[in-house]
């Protein structure tokens, strides 16, 4: 992330490093869909907890190659399923999004005892901010 500028940074840590709301875009068979899904974002890449057996995922395993818009920004990435949010390799990073997510993580919408339970992250590759005025234009893998 040394080339997004740290005013960038900023706004997108406080605008995505934390339980928010983002549109994802994914695509299969030649159409679009797009839904609306709880995300936390951290170092150009957004985390989501999903359902292996969603419509999004079977999406994402066509196309990984997906899209995200919110709050004044834009981007597409490479969509991966980090697989079972208790798989041990995930031990650090579920502690996060339990976190983030904690207004809703336990109310019975997340059943973790249940294997497909995941967690899919989304990698930035390029996106456009739009911050008091300026615009941004960003490349997080480069």
């Amino acid at each position: 992330m040394n080339n997004i500028p740290q005013k960038a940074q900023d706004a997108l840590n406080e605008r995505f490093n934390h339980d928010c709301l983002i549109s994802l875009a994914t695509a299969a068979n030649n159409i679009p869909y797009v839904r609306t899904v709880n995300a936390y974002y951290e170092n150009g890449a957004f985390y989501i907890i999903t359902y292996a057996l969603s419509a999004k995922i079977a999406q994402i395993k066509q196309n990984p190659i997906v899209a995200i818009s919110g709050d004044w920004f834009t981007a597409h990435g490479l969509a991966e399923d980090l697989g079972y949010v208790l798989d041990p390799k995930n031990e650090e990073l579920i502690a996060k999004l339990r976190n983030a997510f904690s207004s809703w993580y336990s109310n019975g919408h997340t059943n973790e005892a249940d294997e497909n339970t995941h967690i899919l992250c989304i990698r930035l590759n390029k996106g456009i901010l739009f911050d008091h005025g300026t615009r941004y234009d960003l490349e997080f893998n480069g």
